[in-house]
């Protein structure tokens, strides 16, 4: 049995010009109209297994949070129907669930009640409420008072502490330190152990990559994906650059037409193969035609060694006047967890201005450091049109390469330390 079934739900708002119009329509022998109608989502279909742990991303206004609210069931659909299996708890907008004028622990006992738990049974979780949110002397004094970040705690420790079967968490732990957003991420790491189903809502990307086995992608009320977190976090970031195309693209053809794209090998040396996977899209005011992966000899490859120099370079044609393009490049693990990047932009590199028919040629060079193991190359060149970032090529994920390295390390990269030691 799924956790949680939505089928065909839509959620529609009746928006009035003039606060008299709604009496006007409930009075008005004709039934005539006087309202518009604001669709928050429209039919969403989602089955959500126990145990799983799904992302929902969108832009602002997309939908997110009226769709947890419909499975929390503090809303209900206009269409459609919304079941949720097990107990349900959700943090969701600052102070939802909470009388202002009651204490921090008067609140979690109120609400322990209305999940059906007796005194004795909330009595027995105060303890660990309290030393989760850890907010002292606060925990007796009327909410009211509570900072955003104590809100947070408060309600987190509570919802956790209730050990729900479904626990929802919409954009709450952006607020929280550190300190307290690493025992909730600890804490989420313990659900998805115990098969909890988490449902959660970010604007922070690599949390949807490092957490979430499947994302959902909403867009002005429309499901665009449901998909592993890696594909639908690619989608968002189209949706976000105003290049999203529904329709399916076949392998990595450049955006101005069908001709192949080649390395930028040396004379004679064969040049690298594009990743049948990789991502294409853009605007195409400019096109990166040519790119490549060199080690320190100049040698196109897709093995680099720890401690030595490689080079990423990669050729621009552009198809219309572009004033200070950006040109960059990302390496990402294969789940789609960004490690590291730059762009002439962050390293404050000047590249002019071109016309139609331009090209230029661009080399990153860089000491590799990284852990062994196997990565994904993306290239990008977009630019600044006014105020709006526009992105006029991008190759996501466009070569894959693996990395060696005979030196133990902790983590993604090595700092190149250097240690001191000195008896006293």
């Amino acid at each position: 049995m799924n956790a949680i079934q939505l089928e065909h739900v839509t959620k529609a708002y009746k928006l009035y010009h003039h606060p008299g119009d709604r009496l006007k329509e409930v009075l008005h022998p004709g039934r005539k109209k006087y309202h518009q109608d604001f669709f928050a989502l429209r039919d969403i279909s989602l089955a959500v297994q126990p145990g799983e742990t799904i992302g929902i991303i969108g832009r602002n206004g997309s939908g997110k949070s009226t769709l947890l609210k419909l499975i929390a069931g503090i809303l209900t659909p206009t269409a459609g129907t919304v079941t949720a299996q097990g107990k349900v708890a959700a943090l969701l907008e600052l102070g939802a669930g909470f009388n202002l004028e009651l204490t921090g622990l008067e609140n979690f006992y109120f609400n322990g009640i209305l999940l059906g738990y007796s005194r004795r049974e909330m009595e027995a979780r105060r303890e660990a409420v309290i030393a989760f949110a850890d907010i002292g002397d606060y925990m007796d004094q009327p909410v009211k008072h509570y900072s955003s970040g104590m809100f947070v705690r408060l309600a987190f420790a509570a919802a956790i502490q209730v050990d729900p079967d479904i626990l929802i968490v919409d954009e709450a732990l952006a607020v929280g330190d550190l300190n307290f957003q690493a025992r909730c991420f600890r804490k989420l790491d313990e659900f998805r152990a115990a098969g909890k189903t988490v449902l959660l809502v970010t604007h922070t990307l690599d949390s949807v990559l490092r957490y979430c086995s499947r994302t959902m992608v909403l867009d002005k009320g429309r499901m665009v994906v449901a998909a592993d977190s890696k594909k639908a976090v690619d989608i968002y970031k189209q949706l976000m650059a105003n290049c999203y195309d529904a329709a399916p693209v076949a392998g990595p053809a450049p955006v101005a037409g069908p001709a192949p794209i080649a390395g930028l090998a040396p004379s004679g040396i064969t040049p690298l193969t594009a990743n049948p996977d990789a991502l294409v899209y853009g605007e195409g005011h400019a096109e990166i035609v040519e790119y490549g992966l060199f080690d320190e000899h100049n040698r196109p490859t897709r093995m680099l060694q720890h401690g030595q120099r490689f080079s990423i370079s990669m050729k621009v044609r552009f198809h219309a006047a572009v004033r200070d393009p950006i040109f960059a490049f990302t390496i990402k693990d294969l789940k789609g967890m960004e490690l590291t990047g730059t762009n002439t932009q962050f390293k404050q590199v000047p590249t002019g201005s071109y016309g139609k028919g331009d090209s230029v040629n661009v080399e990153f060079t860089q000491t590799l450091n990284a852990q062994s193991g196997r990565y994904a190359l993306s290239l990008g060149c977009t630019g600044y049109e006014g105020d709006t970032m526009v992105v006029y090529h991008r190759l996501y994920d466009i070569l894959l390469f693996e990395t060696a390295s005979a030196m133990p390390m902790v983590g993604c990269y090595d700092l190149n330390s250097e240690i001191l030691i000195r008896r006293a």
